[in-house]
């Protein structure tokens, strides 16, 4: 075997065991969680941090020296991050992997390395669904040249790793991988969602309370790509509608919207001719690669004077926050050194205050420095 699939092969394997040895050597246990728990609770006196960690693409060229080293980097912007900003929440926001390059059967593998830095140091998560992470295996067409399909060693994805088995190409489903998220993890806030949703798996609901009332609700959509159309459906627009309905129903308290890609309301406010308007950011450097339609979830969020937020990912070039109606939409900032393009890597944070109520973000880099803050409650 040459040395670099040797590499390669130690990588993955040490990637798949990573669930249970770095908290051992951190000193935590790691229980199953057997009941979903969806109330987060601020300290009393203190902000409420997010980081929220976008477009990472774990597993990508997976069968290269580059791809196993790009996940080292990765692992190494979210630890300075949270090194820096000690948040007490991360919101893992789509594209955790890049399943079209993974060849194991299992891409759970790859996803729970991309959740360790925030589980070592004992941080509760929460997950969404991008276009890339049930994509189908794209059969990358060098291989077919004259060199031909390298020599590929898979390791086994099961608990005992004692031997290899071949690549399998066939992919992990949205279900499966979320599924193993939970089962796995005690500090995993994600849910699958309701059944009628499906194929859309990633949506569900947080409750951030103080000791003394709900501070705010936190929303979380699949926005599909990958195994089905790039599209919040209506059904998901119905669901959304029932449960704030049932859970905010005078618009009480401050709602804020997480998933992957940018509605088609992005496009109407993005900065153009590098007119920046009212937005905030430091990157506007390629246009907004928008959902396939619009089915009714943006109209609805710009009647609830509760919605002061939307999250998104995607754009790799694309960092800002702008004024759209009565909320905001923003982006996170690209965090992962796997998927496209060369920007400085880091994170976008979100400070939540309580009495009053406020919503803060800025950016905060790989190298430490701050940026881009702006307040998102006025």
């Amino acid at each position: 075997m040459p040395p670099h699939w040797t590499f390669i092969c130690l990588s993955l394997i040490l990637a798949a065991v990573t669930s249970a040895d770095d908290l051992r050597g951190a000193g935590h246990t790691v229980p199953l969680r057997t009941t979903p728990e969806g109330n987060l609770r601020m300290r009393g006196g203190t902000p409420f941090k997010i980081a929220l960690f976008a477009d990472l693409h774990f597993g990508e060229d997976a069968w290269t020296e580059w791809g196993p080293r790009q996940d080292a980097n990765s692992v190494g912007v979210m630890a300075a991050v949270l090194e820096k900003e000690q948040p007490d929440f991360v919101v893992y926001l789509g594209d955790v992997i890049t399943a079209n390059n993974i060849m194991i059967k299992n891409a759970s593998v790859y996803w729970d390395q991309a959740l360790t830095p925030a589980r070592v140091r004992g941080i509760p998560w929460s997950s969404v669904f991008g276009n890339h992470d049930d994509a189908p295996f794209e059969w990358p067409m060098e291989w077919f040249s004259e060199t031909g399909i390298p020599q590929l060693h898979c390791p086994a994805t099961n608990a005992s790793f004692s031997g290899g088995e071949e690549c399998s190409f066939r992919g992990t489903t949205r279900l499966e991988l979320m599924k193993s998220e939970i089962e796995q993890n005690t500090l995993s806030y994600s849910k699958d969602g309701p059944q009628n949703l499906w194929p859309s798996i990633s949506n569900y609901v947080l409750k951030l309370s103080s000791s003394q009332e709900v501070v705010v609700y936190m929303y979380f959509f699949d926005s599909g790509g990958g195994s089905y159309p790039e599209v919040i459906s209506s059904a998901q627009v119905k669901w959304f509608q029932q449960k704030s309905q049932e859970v905010n129903p005078d618009s009480s308290v401050p709602e804020i919207i997480f998933w992957h890609i940018p509605s088609q309301a992005y496009k109407k406010v993005a900065p153009k001719f590098y007119i920046k308007k009212h937005c905030v950011g430091s990157i506007f450097l390629e246009d907004v690669a928008a959902q396939e339609a619009e089915m009714g979830i943006m109209k609805v969020l710009e009647q609830r004077p509760s919605v002061k937020a939307v999250f998104v990912g995607h754009n790799h070039g694309l960092d800002w926050c702008c004024p759209y109606k009565k909320l905001w939409l923003c982006f996170a900032r690209h965090t992962g050194y796997g998927g496209y393009g060369n920007w400085s890597r880091g994170a976008r944070i979100l400070e939540i205050n309580h009495q009053p109520f406020s919503l803060k973000s800025w950016i905060r880099m790989e190298d430490g420095h701050l940026h881009s803050e702006v307040l998102l409650s006025s």
